[in-house]
């Protein structure tokens, strides 16, 4: 396995509380002071596990391994000892399940990434039976393979002995979240947030609370789910026998409602983007719940027992995408080298590229859409079909908050970003023109693992409020819409048609 990355912060400014961001490639640690300056980071990527296609699985125990390991980097960069943290929070990748034994700690399968597809035709017997408007009524969600309770059933049913230990409560489920509570307190509580919760097609948003005719529906045993508990708020004790000194784990939330905390957009309107490897885009509706048909409804966060919502536009592939131009077909050597390209021709050269390699999420919510390239040419470039993967994020993004528009009547001023993808000067361009709005890029790159830092440190007192948050929140780039509207709207036209066409392959190939 890789050496751990460090970044060395060596200012000492106190109290301290330690980040967990555990994604979909890697898991990073930081350690931020009361300034919201990172005094330390370390983060380390473990491998992708892929036995069938359309089958994405994780070693939840690698995992956690990796968590050790960046906490140790982390403290270690930062001169700290774990006894000098406040708190603990903690942000991960959302839908990933995982399955494993109260008593030993052990997993009883690899985890089930949230991009993993094989409970797709599960979705459709779903849909054929007519439960998706009680899911969309109860959840705010709808019947795809992205969210974890098909997951679960797929456990259940395939694990040999999974559903008589999860009835006798000794077998137990959880997302990332809960397994990282459960190893970090050194099995003493089972517990998640409602941000997470929220992900699992089991979750009420209305009420607040496990619903029990959907955990009929789906056959998940009560005795299996963690504890429901506020965003930020106590968790439990993080072990000394694990870290070194006994720490609270103040905070939680699945990673792109801790980059919309991180963000501060803490007013009903605001918005932002995350280009990682999806893209995520996510506006807060305040305590008011949009329904809507073609994005899905979220928990936020929930403080005090009151819950935030937000609309989430969920797009599968983003940064992937490039990395499929690196690592699939060895068109570039690093993702940066996509913004050079894509300044050197003047175009696309009439290429679109459609990138469903897992297929489309929202707005279109087609699991069988397949990536396809359309327009190539014999003088079709390397430099245009990176230009054109540049441009399917933006295109993917514009797609989603201009369905956010629609379905809750309030238009964003602006769209805050950070990712990855964010870095790329170019892309960030062409979002605001197809965007025709201002695009914003936060000063602190890391929103998500910040926004855990803040729910954590808000329940111990480091910052005093949400309003404390919003005043020190900077960017630190602005890119406003340049294009003219015609040209804007002729690239839309043809993302529409590529869009149509590659969702006509994959029902054909069905």
């Amino acid at each position: 396995m890789a050496e751990a990355r460090v970044e060395l912060h060596v200012t000492r400014a106190g109290p301290f509380v330690l980040a967990i961001d555990q994604g979909t490639t890697g898991t990073a640690a930081f350690v931020f002071d009361a300034e919201s300056r990172i005094r330390g980071h370390a983060d380390q990527e473990f491998p992708q596990l892929f036995p069938q296609p359309g089958w994405v699985e994780h070693d939840a125990e690698t995992i956690w391994r990796t968590t050790q390991t960046v906490i140790a980097g982390a403290l270690k960069q930062a001169r700290l000892t774990a006894g000098e943290l406040t708190a603990i929070g903690i942000t991960n990748q959302r839908e990933t399940t995982v399955l494993w034994d109260r008593r030993t700690g052990k997993p009883l399968a690899n985890a089930i990434v949230w991009q993993d597809r094989r409970t797709a035709p599960l979705c459709d017997d779903l849909r054929r039976k007519g439960h998706e408007p009680l899911l969309r009524e109860r959840t705010g969600l709808v019947a795809d393979a992205y969210f974890s309770a098909t997951k679960m059933k797929w456990l259940l049913e395939n694990v040999p002995g999974a559903r008589e230990a999860c009835e006798r409560g000794e077998a137990v489920f959880g997302t990332i979240d809960t397994w990282l509570i459960h190893k970090l307190t050194g099995g003493a509580v089972h517990a998640t947030d409602a941000t997470n919760a929220s992900r699992t097609l089991l979750y009420d948003i209305n009420k607040g609370q496990w619903d029990d005719e959907l955990l009929a529906l789906f056959g998940v045993p009560r005795a299996a789910l963690p504890e429901v508990k506020d965003s930020s708020g106590p968790f439990g004790t993080a072990a000394k026998s694990v870290l070194g000194a006994e720490v609270p784990i103040l905070g939680v939330a699945g990673d792109q409602q801790a980059a919309l905390f991180g963000q501060a957009c803490f007013e009903e309107g605001m918005a932002k983007n995350t280009y990682g490897t999806g893209a995520f885009c996510l506006m807060n509706t305040g305590e008011r719940r949009v329904k809507t048909d073609r994005l899905i409804t979220t928990v936020a966060w929930q403080m005090g027992g009151r819950r935030t919502y937000a609309l989430e536009g969920s797009i599968f592939v983003s940064g992937a995408a490039v990395q499929w131009l690196r690592d699939g077909l060895g068109l570039l050597e690093n993702a940066s080298q996509t913004e050079g390209l894509s300044e050197s021709v003047p175009d696309t050269g009439g290429v679109y590229f459609v990138p469903a390699l897992t297929g489309l999420g929202a707005p279109h919510w087609d699991s069988y859409a397949r990536g396809t390239l359309f327009g190539l040419t014999r003088g079709t470039t390397r430099a245009h079909l990176a230009r054109a993967t540049l441009e399917a994020i933006a295109y993917q993004v514009l797609d989603v908050v201009e369905a956010m528009a629609a379905e809750s009547r309030i238009r964003a001023p602006v769209l805050r970003v950070d990712g990855g993808g964010s870095a790329n000067r170019w892309l960030m361009q062409f979002q605001a023109d197809m965007l025709q709005a201002p695009v914003e890029r936060a000063a602190v790159q890391e929103t998500t693992a910040l926004g855990a830092a803040y729910l954590a440190g808000l329940a111990a007192g480091v910052w005093k409020s949400t309003d404390d948050i919003a005043t020190a929140w900077r960017s630190d780039a602005r890119w406003d819409p340049l294009m003219a509207q015609r040209e804007r709207d002729r690239h839309r036209d043809g993302w529409e048609r590529a869009v149509a066409l590659a969702r006509e392959w994959g029902q054909a190939s069905r």
